[in-house]
């Protein structure tokens, strides 16, 4: 296929699935990309999308960004969402360790230079582990931040260079939490106390009444995304 028939592909998808279950949109993604695999950080979006990969590919791929500082509630998810359905996702880890990387760039690297942290413990260790296939799938919805507001169910990600699927763009947290009461989904707790959007714990902080809802995500900083969606 060469470069014009992928795009067209991508668009008349994106078009055909917008009004489509986010089921039917992953049916058809592994279908037709069965090197697909799912990037999953055990958010509420993404424990909906493993119940429904689980339904409809099993075998699939679902990896986790491993940054050595989620929070133990993160970490208990992932156990119990394993033991669950009886998978075990694929852990990617950062080239340095905490203690390399302090070594290297200072303490708690987070607190002065959060975008090198995000980069050195997320964005390479993602652009890594995405060489080995042809698309992924992600949880990110359009209501979620104005940076993704124009985010479609299929697109081309320019930054990783292969197909990216949204199955609920489209869906706002309503939706998603209706999903999770209605299938008795597991689900990080946290989001039970004014965690929203969960990250690295030492970066998220709870949410007040009132707040966006990724304002609890580097509270302090002109930062909204950790470079994983852009």
């Amino acid at each position: 296929m060469n470069l014009f028939e992928k795009e067209e592909l991508i668009r008349q998808a994106a078009e055909d699935f917008e009004s489509q279950s986010p089921e039917a949109l992953l049916s058809w993604a592994v279908e037709r990309f069965p090197n697909i695999t799912l990037a999953c950080s055990f958010g509420a979006e993404d424990v909906v999308l493993v119940d429904m990969l689980q339904k409809v590919s099993p075998k699939t791929d679902i990896f986790y960004l491993d940054t050595n500082v989620h929070f133990q509630e993160t970490y208990e998810t992932r156990d119990r969402l394993q033991q669950h359905y009886g998978l075990e996702f694929v852990q990617v880890l950062p080239k340095l360790t905490l203690e390399e990387q302090a070594q290297q760039f200072g303490e708690e690297l987070w607190k002065t230079a959060p975008n090198q942290c995000c980069n050195i413990r997320k964005v390479d260790p993602l652009t890594d582990i995405l060489k080995n296939y042809d698309a992924w799938i992600t949880g990110i919805r359009r209501d979620q931040a104005p940076t993704r507001a124009n985010a479609k169910k299929v697109e081309y990600d320019v930054k990783f260079g292969l197909v990216k699927f949204n199955p609920l763009a489209s869906w706002t947290s309503e939706d998603v939490w209706n999903y999770i009461r209605s299938n008795n989904i597991i689900y990080n707790p946290l989001h039970d106390r004014n965690y929203p959007s969960i990250g690295c714990e030492h970066c998220t902080r709870p949410v007040a009444a009132g707040e966006d809802p990724r304002a609890g995500r580097w509270a302090g900083f002109e930062k909204t995304e950790c470079g994983l969606h852009k």
